[in-house]
């Protein structure tokens, strides 16, 4: 037989399979966007330097706080949420393994031994002249034993596995931008919770400083009522006071405890095991630098996510586009086949074959259409999903911009109020143990003072929780020699 005609045919087919021709479906695009050239609630801006896949740094350092710094740590090891986001990002990447391997030719070996039988069993035979005679039938039984090694590889002609492990990237990455997307969010979830926690540490000073101060007004009220000078309702007035602020003080203490074990849960223990003790001195707040829209989309994960997503839907259309024509495999096998196990592997025995093999579907009632209408409808999907994702981004940026701006606006205002309450507070006492007004007057004071006490605190920990929402809008984290070159509240 001659062979020659047929290795040729042979390696045409090798060769267009290695070589074979562009991809079907489209090449990848990143949409287009109508990306604002800067932002609106800032009037100094510069680019920033990282994208979503550089390391962002420790952010949370920004805050001056040793303690906050171990409990980031912890989270980053302990927290379950993140450690099924990672084991996702894993799946991912194995998925993209599996891909690539769809580009090699499938080995398979096999060996069996096989046993069967034909025949046998009892029979009656009735003779002519009425005889019945009863005897038992012969039996053939045989043995094969079976030897072999088969070879398939599915030659990429239209670029349909190429397609796939395109997508199969795109999504691979868009996993890692997920992974990265979620330890953000956590991140900026324990940081804010601790923030608040040390407010609430704040708020309990004062209130507890509150109440030292208005026991000693109650005890100096009780002791002009006994000496004449004032009325029983001044004493009334002083105790009720005394008492509201002792409950406000208590109130705290639940929210506080929630705080604490919101936090031990992030960072993955229970709440029993984790306890953090007050201190006396609050986080700082970082002045915060302004990235270029254009350079947002670099910075934030999940708009990362979005266009990788993208990528991966633009790349199924060109799998679904394969469907219409033919797939082309070759296979081989070969081995020894014999009844006898002491000369089964030998020259006479061996068998083999090769060739290729073109494969098509001729008539699927239209389900290729279908398949193929569902894969550019997911591309239309994607995009307007990422779309949406930048358009958020945006939105985001600009609140926590005006919200920091506004809030700093009015921090300065309330911190001119809280001078003034004070003043008035340290007047009015005077004036009172001076005997120049009643304790009605006193007590109004000392209400407005706490009052504008808290809503200072108050709006700290708003500022806090913005700065941490800003740098979480922004991707997280920056080059440390830019970060005092521009406040976010300018």
């Amino acid at each position: 037989m001659n062979r020659a005609p047929f290795a040729r045919t042979l390696v045409s087919l090798l060769l267009a399979g290695m070589l074979g021709g562009c991809a079907l479906g489209p090449d990848y695009q990143r949409p287009e966007l109508a990306a604002p050239v800067q932002f609106k609630q800032v009037d100094g801006w510069k680019a920033a330097v990282p994208a979503d896949a550089l390391e962002r740094g420790n952010w949370w350092a920004l805050y001056g706080d040793a303690e906050l710094n171990a409990l980031v740590e912890r989270l980053q090891l302990s927290n379950q949420n993140l450690a099924a986001a990672e084991a996702q990002y894993r799946q991912a990447r194995a998925l993209v393994r599996g891909a690539r391997a769809s580009f090699y030719p499938t080995l398979s070996g096999s060996a069996g031994v096989t046993r069967a039988g034909q025949g046998g069993g009892d029979s009656t035979i009735r003779t002519a002249d009425g005889v019945t005679v009863s005897g038992s039938g012969a039996s053939s039984i045989s043995k094969s034993y079976d030897l072999s090694l088969n070879a398939a590889w599915e030659l990429d002609l239209w670029g349909k596995l190429r397609r796939g492990l395109e997508a199969s990237r795109a999504e691979f990455d868009a996993s890692a931008a997920d992974l990265a997307a979620a330890r953000l969010s956590l991140q900026g979830e324990l940081v804010q919770n601790y923030l608040q926690l040390r407010i609430l540490d704040e708020q309990k000073r004062l209130l507890d400083a509150t109440v030292a101060a208005y026991a000693r007004s109650l005890r100096l009220t009780e002791n002009q009522y006994r000496a004449g000078i004032v009325p029983k309702s001044d004493v009334t007035q002083a105790t009720t006071q005394l008492k509201s602020t002792e409950a406000q003080a208590i109130d705290l203490q639940w929210q506080r405890a929630q705080l604490e074990h919101a936090i031990a849960v992030l960072v993955g223990v229970s709440p029993a095991e984790l306890s953090i003790a007050p201190r006396e001195s609050l986080p700082e707040l970082p002045e915060v630098p302004v990235a270029l829209p254009s350079q947002l989309l670099e910075r934030r994960p999940d708009v990362a996510a979005a266009e990788r997503r993208v990528m991966a839907a633009n790349a199924q259309i060109g799998v679904a586009e394969a469907a219409w024509f033919p797939d082309l495999s070759i296979s081989a096998s070969g081995g020894y086949r014999g009844s006898s196990f002491a000369d089964w592997i030998e020259v006479p025995n061996r068998f083999w074959s090769l060739g290729p093999q073109l494969a098509l579907t001729l008539f699927d009632g239209g389900a290729r259409r279908a398949e193929l209408e569902r894969t550019e409808a997911a591309y239309d999907q994607t995009v307007a999903q990422y779309r949406q994702a930048v358009l958020d981004s945006f939105r985001e940026v600009e609140d926590y911009l005006v919200q920091l701006r506004v809030l700093e606006q009015e921090s300065g205002v309330q911190q001119e109020a809280l001078d003034a309450a004070r003043e008035s507070l340290r007047l009015i006492e005077n004036q009172y143990r001076a005997g120049t007004v009643d304790y009605n007057s006193v007590v109004t004071v000392q209400a407005t003072a706490l009052n504008n006490e808290r809503t200072n605190l108050t709006l700290l920990g708003s500022r806090l929780t913005a700065s941490v929402q800003l740098i979480a809008a922004l991707g997280g984290g920056w080059q440390v020699e830019r970060l005092h070159q521009q406040p976010a509240s300018k």
